[in-house]
């Protein structure tokens, strides 16, 4: 029975095979992209999920109540490393203070060689972090190897970097040419999906002899690569802990610092969501962009089902004959369900092996895109892959196979026999109507939303952010001494093609920043918001192209003497002409000494624009200075930059010379929003297409169909324009009609992910008039393929009979 409903089912799929090749199509791209997705959103779920103390360990943030959502930061002051532990002796504590872009030398036999290691791989880590998330030690003992001062762990990977094939156990390594590390450990590589990418690991009993910029005392002032951590018992919840942390706070800070601030934790899975906060691997992603990513894939899959039920319907008039005659021989109901779901069957698990070609071909392409590692995957092989597969297959099987099999099934034979079955007016065409109404409602939510997403990229691109960003090179500064300063200045000055240059804290927008309080004139506590710093040389207006809009730039120091503040500044302050605010004085962090702002500053961007602007102070501070930028003429080469690297490296012979350019660098703090936009073009470029699949397919089932009535229409007087107009005005209908109803759905969806941005868009009304138009030409170019060749028929051959 089951070998017969197979060879009836073939046969049925060979006779009917352009609606079997739309219906394949259809659902193999469908399938591969609901793979694909599956595929990237099991890949960002699983971030830090393999540690298996994961659900009692917490990252510590830094509440500023007055931000609201936007208020959390990673930095904790370092004194409340010591009190978490004497207050809370139960809970495992521990800090990673991640550093810089840092330069690792290693000598091995009489042969020095020199690493550039980038942000947050190399951190200084205490020993209890080992006892809260999971690594493999191949060498060493997890309790002792990072204890005593001077000692390093290194991962397998790195150890071969620096020692070749060489047991790196006992040798030493040079940080950034201030202390020699010797290395008491080595742990297996960590996945790719770790917000902890340490490869080089510091002990943290060696931070104070490395020299960073901490102080230990200092309950204000805070570093975002600075974070701590705690391992709840079970015996204590996360709401418990975090009654205990308010208490925590009015212990240990003053009071007006306590009622501004607030410990707050986050648990150590949310870490890789949380957008707004950051992480030590620099990339993270919404939850609302996880769910949007989900809902894609669904409305892909239900698109290709609704191909299918569409042309299934449509062919109902059809095969009503073969109905009836197989009633009539004996067939139950129950047998032309099996055939008609066989027949579904077939072709989804044609679909489903040809899905998994096209998505493990396209898996390199949409893994470079998102920036997931995926070397060696073989979805075939992959369990979960292969149980979602089946899943796919029975929910895909029974979705486009229901309906179709209970109307077809459902005949009277008699009438069937006859040829009186009817799909003009009746239920099925309304089924139909609705069907492809919903094609184009998914298809225009996605290109809707695609548009939206476009123009808040662009947005992004093209905002003024206050200062100058082209032509811009920015060199990390390893040592900065008055005389190797001064050095860099007189060799750079001298260079043709450099036409202004900044030693600088940082570049105008930067993901670092320096965040701290300060007291005003008279007043002796500090006021209720922080201020960013932007410790600079006084070239650093000219070089970035800031302007000042009134007063004057500080004059030349080595240490802090004047201020100029940004407009932000002068309004929080209250004062509404920025010259009102000119000698006033501030006091900055815990310095008792007030000096005067001299010059106000127009806003520009500290922060990436997921971030509103702030009150901002630039002033001089040499010891700061860890960053040059350098403005270079329009027609700069590689030739200008080698001659750069000879004047730097002649000053830093002991480092490597690095730069970037200042335009790449703020590119890339919108790369992920960049990649998923790309993916999304791409699946609303498939949406679109599989509608139109389904479409063409419905069409031609109407030509067909109609044939005869063409031919009368024509034969009376009908012009090719009329006939075409009257096959694509119905449809055009139903896709303004999609249009209609997509458009309140979009706007609400898109509006909702817009809220993640400080600086959005505005949704205009041309997106969703544009999205109409782009959907209504290409459905007529779409139905132009059928109703075009039904125009030119010639009506005798029409009205042949059968």
């Amino acid at each position: 029975m089951i070998r017969n409903y197979l060879i009836t089912s073939l046969r049925s799929l060979r006779r009917n095979w352009n609606f079997t090749i739309i219906n394949v199509t259809g659902l193999s791209l469908g399938l591969a992209c609901c793979l694909l997705i599956f595929f990237t959103l099991r890949y960002e779920l699983s971030f830090d999920v393999h540690h298996k103390n994961a659900d009692k360990v917490y990252r510590i943030l830094n509440h500023d109540l007055a931000g609201g959502e936007n208020g959390f930061n990673t930095g904790i002051p370092l004194p409340a490393l010591e009190a978490l532990r004497n207050d809370f002796p139960e809970i495992t504590t521990t800090c990673t203070y991640a550093i810089r872009e840092t330069l690792i030398t290693t000598i091995e036999g009489g042969q020095k060689k020199k690493f550039s290691e980038p942000f947050y791989a190399v951190s200084f880590i205490g020993p209890e972090y080992f006892g809260m998330l999971d690594y493999t030690w191949l060498k060493g003992s997890p309790q002792t190897s990072l204890k005593n001062p001077g000692s390093v762990v290194l991962t397998e990977q790195q150890g071969r970097k620096y020692f070749g094939n060489a047991d790196p156990m006992g040798k030493t390594i040079r940080v950034s040419n201030r202390m020699d590390f010797i290395v008491t450990g080595v742990v297996a590589d960590p996945p790719a999906t770790t917000n902890f990418p340490f490869t080089t690991m510091l002990s943290f009993a060696s931070l104070k002899e490395y020299g960073s910029f901490t102080n230990w005392d200092d309950w204000v002032s805070t570093y975002g690569g600075g974070q701590m951590y705690v391992m709840l018992p079970e015996s204590v919840s996360k709401e418990q802990f975090n009654k205990q942390l308010i208490a925590f706070n009015k212990k240990y800070r003053e009071k007006e610092e306590g009622a501004k601030l607030a410990f707050v934790l986050q648990p150590v899975k949310d870490i890789h969501f949380a957008t707004k906060i950051g992480n030590y691997a620099n990339r993270s992603i919404s939850k609302g962009m996880i769910w949007s990513m989900a809902l894609v894939g669904i409305f892909l899959l239900v698109t290709a089902c609704v191909n299918f039920v569409n042309l299934a319907t449509a062919q109902a008039l059809r095969r009503a004959r073969e109905v009836g005659v197989r009633k009539v021989l004996g067939s139950t109901r129950g047998q032309l369900l099996r055939q008609y779901f066989s027949e579904t069957g077939i072709i989804t698990m044609l679909s489903v092996v040809l899905a998994l070609v096209i998505a493990q071909s396209s898996l390199p392409y949409v893994a470079n895109l998102l920036n997931i590692q995926s070397e060696g995957i073989l979805f075939v092989t992959d369990l979960s892959v292969i149980i979602f597969l089946l899943i796919l297959t029975i929910v895909t099987t029974l979705l486009a196979g229901c309906y179709p099999a209970l109307i077809v099934s459902g005949y009277q034979p008699i009438l069937a026999v006859k040829g009186r079955m009817k799909t003009s007016g009746s239920s099925q065409s309304n089924l139909r109507s609705g069907l492809i109404v919903l094609q184009f409602t998914i298809s225009q939510i996605i290109l809707i939303g695609t548009l939206i997403a476009y123009t808040q990229m662009k947005y992004f691109r093209t905002m003024d952010l206050g200062f100058e960003k082209d032509e811009i090179i920015n060199l990390v500064i390893p040592e900065n001494n008055p005389g190797q300063l001064e050095a860099l200045r007189a060799g750079f000055t001298a260079e043709p093609g450099i036409r202004s240059l900044s030693f600088s804290a940082f570049t105008p927008m930067s993901r670092s920043n320096w965040q701290t309080g300060f007291t005003y004139e008279n007043d002796a506590k500090e006021l209720d918001f922080e201020i960013v710093m932007r410790p600079a040389d006084t070239s650093y207006v000219r070089t970035y192209g800031l302007e000042i809009i009134a007063g004057r730039m500080y004059l030349p120091a080595d240490t802090m003497r004047e201020y100029v503040i940004n407009e932000t500044f002068v309004k929080k302050m209250g004062f509404t002409d920025p010259n009102e605010v000119l000698g006033k004085r501030l006091a900055i962090g815990r310095s008792a000494l007030k000096l005067p702002i001299v010059g106000v500053v127009k806003d520009f961007n500290t922060y990436s624009l997921h971030h509103e602007i702030i009150p901002c102070v630039l002033t001089s501070s040499l010891r700061e200075y860890r960053t040059l930028g350098m403005k270079l003429d329009k027609n700069a080469d590689v030739d200008q930059i080698k001659r750069i690297e000879k004047i730097w490296s002649a000053v830093y012979p002991d480092y490597l010379f690095k730069y970037s350019f200042l335009d790449d660098t703020l590119n890339s703090f919108y790369e992920k929003e960049e990649k998923f936009f790309s993916l999304f073009r791409l699946l609303s470029g498939i949406a679109i297409f599989i509608g139109c699949l389904g479409l063409y397919g419905v069409v031609a089932f109407m030509v067909e169909s109609r044939t005869k009535e063409m031919g009368i229409r024509k034969a009376v007087g009908a012009s090719a324009l009329n006939i075409f107009g009257l096959f694509s005005i119905d449809f055009v209908k139903l896709v303004i009609i999609a249009l209609v109803i997509a458009s309140p759905v979009a706007w609400y969806a898109m509006n909702e992910w817009l809220q993640d941005f400080t600086y959005k868009v505005n949704i205009n009304w041309w997106i969703f008039v544009l999205a109409g138009v782009a959907a209504v030409i290409i459905a007529l170019i779409t139905i132009s393929f059928q109703s075009v060749k039904a125009a030119l028929t010639n009506p005798v051959e029409a009205l042949k009979a059968e």
